[in-house]
């Protein structure tokens, strides 16, 4: 989310902190501590995707710390709506791209084979052509991939889902909660508003037209994704 940071520093104190810790749990306190340390309580917390997932767990947990939870482009919160995902991606590639993506999923999901880096970065190029409209030309992220750390923290975090956990830590969230959720994005925003629903939260829910799960590199879709961050950010209260 660096674009969306500096974007935002320009009139608000930004914190971007790297998640380092290789369970669901850890990077829970972890994110906790950040926002003790570097931030003026409570803070708007924004996450985008598992950032997004993540950012709710530290609201239930940590309800002092977060005035406002924003989650742009957030993976299900049940699984019955992750199935989708896959089948909506492939549907929008290539076959030579789906064939590619298909074989790195299985390499992914392989518990004795670990991806290389290349791999990772090969399977997010991938998704993120079939999670686009129209997007702009991006810069590389600038960090290495932490294959292994995504590994633990997301296996540990799907069956969290499948055991129900995220709606449940949902009944625990306090503050307003705000969905920012592109048209066509795979992700379904079912996903997200009905779990949250169900935890007794009634979130703002803006759904972006011309818009993928990335809405600043969305070409017809940033300049209105930003506009709408911003206010957001500006009534942390509401």
């Amino acid at each position: 989310m660096g674009p969306v940071a500096r974007e935002l520093s320009v009139a608000h104190g930004i914190f971007e902190p790297f998640q380092a810790a290789t369970s669901v749990r850890g990077q829970v306190i972890e994110l906790a501590a950040h926002l003790r340390e570097h931030a003026a309580l409570p803070a708007v917390l924004v996450g985008h995707s598992w950032g997004a997932m993540l950012g709710l767990l530290v609201a239930a947990a940590h309800p002092s710390t977060v005035a406002k939870l924003v989650l742009i482009g957030s993976g299900p919160l049940d699984p019955v709506y992750a199935a989708r995902i896959m089948e909506t991606r492939l549907g929008r590639l290539t076959k030579e791209d789906r064939d590619e993506l298909v074989l790195l999923q299985k390499t992914l999901n392989d518990p004795s084979e670990l991806p290389s880096s290349a791999e990772f970065a090969r399977y997010g190029d991938l998704s993120a052509r079939a999670d686009s409209v129209d997007p702009i030309a991006t810069e590389p992220a600038g960090f290495a991939f932490q294959v292994a750390l995504h590994r633990q923290v997301w296996d540990e975090a799907a069956a969290l889902r499948a055991s129900g956990y995220f709606i449940e830590q949902a009944r625990a969230v306090a503050c307003p909660v705000v969905v920012i959720h592109g048209a066509s994005d795979p992700h379904p925003v079912l996903g997200v508003v009905g779990p949250l629903a169900d935890a007794g939260l009634s979130p703002r829910v803006h759904i972006l037209a011309a818009c993928g799960h990335t809405p600043w590199i969305e070409r017809q879709a940033r300049e209105g994704f930003f506009a709408l961050l911003k206010s957001e950010i500006a009534e942390p209260g509401r």
